[in-house]
């Protein structure tokens, strides 16, 4: 069995689809809800998604295929946002095990193959740093779900015809707001992190969690048309941004090249599970190139790795003498940027002293813990097919 996996309209489509005949197609049907950061699939029910929305059995399918072809427009240096929903949505095919891989922190195979994927990015006039960008991501995306990559090419597709500039760009209202895209809303590294950048930032400030969004991305444009600086934590989700944040993304450039860019600043704070923050530099370029396409002033972001363990002692007030003193100085000087509404180059921020093999041990005794509690042995978390 092949999959392709694609975004393309059903005009788009229709010109195409005798090409894929006995093919498995993922497609956009209207029903694909973002993934949610539960683990369900992990420490759960393994290898099946929590959200029954008809893309529960995703990594399953990636395991099934003989090879997995995908479509998508270029968006940002990635994949558009549904695609990248589809991937999110894939995690169960690797395990939660943490292992060290090409000299990074990585998740443990599920199953014993190099699985082959090709992608086809479509996009109006690429340049060749778009291009690299792209192969880049996916080379990042391939080392984690242990694929080999068959092959990257690049298509032009039909431009798109919304109008640049017909409307009025509102005034800044000169409001600060810190977006936290992570779903887990409160209960999130992305908000605990958000909170401590809060308190290195002078003036008044809203916080506003993405989730509460979901489903109506209208009323959160609108909220953020009129800000002058935005401030987006999140977690990263398959080596970019999560699917949901990117939805915004497309959302908040539509409505730019409606109304005519207004000056915004955007920051960002991202974090994730692995041990190196260097493996954040993608999500942080795709925030760069989205707001290159936006007319915003990218102004950098604080990237954190070692997330859970972080994201606690982040919590502490004198912060500064646990592992996380790197991440508290890091957010101290964002926050100094933002109120200075300054630039600041991107800043990588790890467990200060802290041993990688430790957070390895302790951070896989803890899967098997979680997963213990949900009532499942290990050799339940391991399963395969």
């Amino acid at each position: 069995m092949k999959l392709l996996i694609h975004d393309l309209s059903t005009e788009e489509w229709s010109k195409v689809a005798d090409k894929y005949e006995g093919w498995e197609v993922i497609s956009d049907d209207g029903t694909i809800k973002p993934c949610t950061g539960c683990f369900a699939c992990w420490v759960k029910e393994p290898e099946v998604c929590a959200i029954k929305d008809g893309y529960e059995r995703m990594g399953a399918l990636i395991h099934e295929a003989d090879e997995v072809l995908v479509i998508s427009k270029y968006t940002y240096g990635g994949f558009s946002s549904f695609v990248k929903n589809v991937f999110d949505r894939s995690i169960a095919y690797i395990l939660p095990y943490l292992t060290i891989s090409h000299g990074e922190m990585h998740h443990r195979r599920r199953y014993h193959e190099s699985k082959k994927f090709s992608f086809i990015f479509r996009g109006n006039n690429l340049t060749d740093a778009e291009k690299e960008a792209a192969r880049t991501y996916v080379i990042a995306f391939c080392k984690n779900f242990y694929a080999t990559i068959k092959g990257i090419s690049f298509e032009e597709m039909e431009k798109d015809n919304v109008a640049v500039g017909t409307e009025k760009a509102e005034e800044n209202s000169g409001k600060v707001v810190l977006l936290n895209c992570s779903m887990r809303g409160d209960n999130s590294n992305s908000r605990n992190l958000l909170r401590r950048l809060d308190k290195s930032i002078e003036g008044e400030t809203e916080t506003v969690n993405l989730v509460s969004y979901i489903g109506k991305y209208d009323e959160l444009v609108e909220l953020l048309s009129s800000c002058q600086k935005i401030i987006l934590g999140m977690p990263l989700y398959a080596d970019g941004a999560p699917s949901s944040v990117l939805r915004l993304m497309e959302k908040m450039e539509k409505m730019e090249k409606q109304s005519g860019a207004i000056k915004k600043q955007i920051y960002v704070v991202a974090n994730m599970g692995f041990y190196e923050s260097r493996q954040i530099k993608n999500l942080l370029g795709m925030v760069k190139a989205w707001s290159e396409k936006c007319g915003y002033e990218y102004c950098g972001g604080v990237a954190v790795g070692a997330g859970e363990m972080l994201g606690k002692m982040i919590q502490i007030p004198d912060a500064s003498k646990t592992y996380a003193r790197d991440v508290a100085l890091a957010l101290e000087k964002l926050g100094g940027a933002i109120s200075a509404s300054e630039a600041v180059a991107d800043i990588y921020a790890d467990a200060y002293k802290f041993s990688r093999f430790l957070y390895l041990v302790y951070g896989n005794h803890g899967w098997t813990k979680t997963a213990k509690r949900n009532g499942l042995s290990k050799r339940e978390v391991l399963k395969r097919g």
